[in-house]
C-alpha cells in the first residue's frame, strides 16, 4: 500500500486530496498543526493524524519519526500555504509590501516546504516509488504574470507569487538532485478556499484533481515539471 503524507490537510485542497487518495487505496497521513481539527478530519476520512507545523523544526522532526516508526513514506504532498493579506483582507500590493509582510509567507510556503522535504527525504529514498508533489500556483509563472492578456496579469500581490516562483525553482533543483524520485510542482487553479476568502472560481474537487493525479505518477513518469490539469505550464 502506498503511504502518503499531506501537509495542511485538515481542510480545503489538502482535505479533498486526502479524501481522493484514501478512496484510491492510499494509507494517508493528515498533517495538521491543530490536533482537534486534524483529528476530526482524519476520522472523517479514514486517515491517520500526525501533528505537523511546517514552521517548527521540532514538530517536523517529530512527525518524521512518527511516520518512520509506522512503516515509512512513499508520497509527500507539500500543500500547506499562506497568502499575504492587508488588514481589510485584501491582497497586499507592491506599495503595502514590506519585508515583515513577506517573511511569514516565505516561512510557510518556501522554508516550510524545504524543512518538511528535508526531514522526510530519508524515508522517501527508501521507497520503491517515491513521489513529491509541491503545490504551486499559476501566479508563479513569470510568463503568465507578465502577459497582459493572461488572467494572472492583474494580480497585484508580491509575496505570494514570489514564494511560489521559489517553490518552482526548488522543485526543479530537487528533481535534478534525486532522479530516482518523481518531483513536480502543480497549479490547482483558482480554487475557493480559506486562502483566498473563498473567492476562487473552482471547487476543491476541481482543484485537487491535478494534485491527486501527480501523487499517483508512475516511476517512469515526468519529474521536474510545472503542470496544471491541462498539461505543462510556462515558467
Amino acid at each position: 500500500m502506498t503511504t502518503t503524507l499531506i501537509t495542511g490537510a485538515n481542510k480545503g485542497l489538502g482535505f479533498e486530496t486526502a479524501r481522493r487518495l484514501v478512496a484510491a487505496g492510499h494509507d494517508v497521513w493528515i498533517g495538521s498543526r491543530d490536533a482537534h481539527r486534524g483529528g476530526r478530519a482524519a476520522q472523517r476520512l479514514g486517515a491517520r493524524l500526525v501533528l505537523l507545523d511546517v514552521n517548527d523544526d521540532a514538530s517536523v522532526a517529530a512527525a518524521a519519526r512518527t511516520v518512520e516508526a509506522a512503516g515509512g513514506l512513499d508520497v509527500l504532498i507539500n500543500n500547506a500555504g499562506v497568502e499575504a493579506r492587508t488588514a481589510d483582507n485584501g491582497v497586499a500590493g507592491a506599495e503595502e509590501t514590506t519585508a515583515d509582510l513577506m517573511r511569514p509567507v516565505f516561512e510557510t510556503n518556501v522554508f516550510g516546504l524545504v524543512r518538511v522535504t528535508h526531514a522526510f527525504l530519508p524515508l522517501l529514498r527508501r521507497s520503491a516509488a517515491p513521489v513529491v508533489v509541491n503545490v504551486s500556483s499559476g501566479l508563479a509563472s513569470l510568463s503568465r504574470v507578465t502577459d497582459p492578456g493572461d488572467p494572472a496579469h492583474p494580480y497585484p500581490g508580491v509575496a505570494y507569487p514570489a514564494s511560489k516562483a521559489a517553490v518552482n525553482m526548488i522543485t526543479v533543483q530537487y528533481a535534478k538532485a534525486f532522479p530516482g524520485m518523481r518531483i513536480n510542482a502543480v497549479e490547482p487553479g483558482y480554487t475557493a478556499t480559506d486562502l483566498n476568502g473563498h473567492t476562487g472560481v473552482q471547487t476543491v474537487a476541481e482543484g485537487a484533481e491535478i494534485i491527486v493525479r501527480m501523487a499517483q505518477v508512475s516511476p517512469d513518469g515526468p519529474s521536474g515539471g510545472y503542470v496544471d490539469a491541462h498539461g505543462p505550464l510556462p515558467w
